[in-house]
């Protein structure tokens, strides 16, 4: 999943490299307003950047803390096997004894 992630961003930034290269060769506009262009577009791609990486931030300490209630939870129940093990091994021995 995380490569898919990965490899769609990748083609996000591709086709917007590949878009922005054909914009200023075909652009029938005047150098500062491609420049002037050109930057908004930076702006919103610098802002677009800015929320993926806080939503990604967001779901990756979901994940952890989901990780973190799964082995604790695995943990409680080790334990209380071990408990139980302990327990009727006493019971034999003291049964045995």
């Amino acid at each position: 999943m995380e490569n898919n992630s990965v490899l769609r961003v990748t083609y996000l930034f591709a086709g917007l490299g590949a878009g922005v290269i054909a914009g200023i060769l075909f652009a029938p506009k005047s150098g500062e307003e491609v420049r002037a262009y050109l930057a908004k577009k930076a702006d919103e791609g610098k802002e677009f950047s800015q929320r993926k990486v806080g939503e990604l931030r967001e779901r990756t300490e979901d994940f952890i803390e989901r990780s973190k209630q799964v082995a604790a939870r695995q943990q409680e129940s080790i334990s209380a096997a071990v408990n139980a093990g302990r327990n009727a091994y006493q019971w034999e021995k003291s049964k045995a004894g």
